[in-house]
């Protein structure tokens, strides 16, 4: 029961200071960009046909899955190219690039890289010579007859899509500003809440800036004003609150929908919420990825990292597989268990290109069957870049296949 209870705080640490504190950054920042420039990036990619894969891809590879969420409602209105699509779905590394970036930076350099050249590479073939849409679109229409409601993306040519019309309801990402409940003591109650964590996760940053130089050492499980336990109880707290926003809070601040893309923000307190609910749902995800690994570890005593030696050239395969659950949650597994040392980079890569995090979900809700396919069009060269690197990455370029780029 001690370990049981050790393991169970050690992650709520953990994942806050190694990985919370620093998502929050990321989504603040890319929330201050849309706040600052109130919807200029989005325009620049609907005037500039030529570059849009490119300039969708750019957005997909940004952390976490705002910046490919804001591009599905413009290939739904008939703005950019299904090849756009693609790319910035295949680009999207969701918010298990948050984990890969806090806790092996140099392999999500590798890996993001990769999949960034092999999805804006596959969008613009899908845009000029067509890959098979046609054909493609026809199947999954026919496994589906139903899905035909939405439209069509046959698209073979760069730029806008005139085949959509859509009349119905905006995409379910479209969201406006504004509490969803509200509550003489939760109301309050919530954005106090609210204020702590963003000292909890100025304190984290710090905290995991300096665990970082340190080299990564062994912190333990303590409570005082010393370095190991400000670690422990900032990292507690912090998850707690976490907890509580995601659970509770989110509903009294305005931000009752969470992993939903905002196009802007109506001042710097609304930028702050967003940045800090969208950071709890991430935390509450590795904090699930964290606690599965480790009793999976301690209850049953499997080396993961033998199970996936022994898996071959099928453990890429199985990454990219992974990579078609839509949502974040078991990509932010697979790549816990990667920074654990149990996946080889070959599996990341592959899962890095295959899956589409929360981007998926507001394209489904409006064109099913271009979601489909698009997902289709990732899985892929998922598996192709995935297998190559599982033959070359070690034996031919001398790179480690298991704990690359793990501080």
């Amino acid at each position: 029961m001690n370990e049981l209870l050790t393991v169970l705080l050690e992650s709520l640490r953990d994942g806050y200071v190694q990985v919370s504190a620093f998502v929050a950054v990321t989504v603040l920042a890319f929330g201050l960009i849309q706040y600052r420039t109130d919807g200029a990036v989005l325009s620049t990619i609907e005037e500039n046909e030529r570059l849009q894969v490119l300039f969708g891809g750019l957005l997909g590879l940004t952390p976490g899955c705002g910046g490919a969420i804001v591009v599905m409602p413009l290939y739904v209105r008939g703005t950019v190219s299904f090849g756009t699509v693609v790319a910035t779905l295949g680009a999207t590394a969701g918010d298990s690039a948050f984990v890969i970036l806090a806790l092996a930076p140099e392999a999500a350099l590798y890996a993001y890289a990769i999949a960034f050249a092999a999805s804006v590479a596959t969008g613009y073939l899908v845009d000029s010579v067509g890959l098979g849409v046609t054909r493609v679109d026809d199947a999954v229409a026919k496994l589906s007859p139903a899905m035909a409601d939405g439209g069509t993306v046959v698209n073979s040519g760069v730029g806008p899509n005139p085949a959509h019309d859509y009349g119905g309801p905006a995409p379910a990402h479209a969201h406006e500003a504004g509490p969803d409940r509200t509550s003489r003591v939760l109301t309050p109650l919530s954005h106090l809440a609210h204020v702590l964590w963003w000292v909890a996760a100025v304190a984290g940053l710090v905290l995991g800036s300096l665990y970082l130089l340190r080299g990564g050492p062994e912190v333990a499980l303590t409570a005082g004003l010393g370095f190991d336990g400000l670690f422990t109880v900032v990292g507690i707290v912090g998850a707690a609150l976490s907890l509580y926003l995601y659970a509770v809070g989110r509903h009294y601040v305005g931000e009752g929908e969470i992993a939903r893309a905002r196009d802007s923000f109506g001042s710097i307190y609304d930028t702050l919420t967003h940045a800090a609910m969208e950071t709890s749902f991430v935390t509450v995800w590795v904090l699930v990825a964290f606690l599965v690994y480790e009793y999976a570890v301690l209850l049953t005593g499997i080396d993961v990292t033998t199970v996936a030696a022994a898996a071959g050239v099928l453990a890429p395969i199985g990454g990219a597989v992974v990579g078609l659950i839509p949502g974040c949650g078991p990509q932010i597994l697979l790549a816990s268990v990667y920074a654990e040392g149990g996946l080889p980079f070959s599996a990341l890569t592959a899962n890095a290109i295959a899956q589409d995090g929360d981007a998926l979900f507001p394209l489904l809700a409006v064109d099913a069957r271009a979601a489909i396919v698009a997902t289709i069009y990732n899985f892929l060269p998922a598996v192709v870049v995935g297998v190559a690197l599982h033959l070359l990455w070690a034996p031919v370029f001398g790179m480690a296949e298991y704990g690359f780029g793990v501080l």
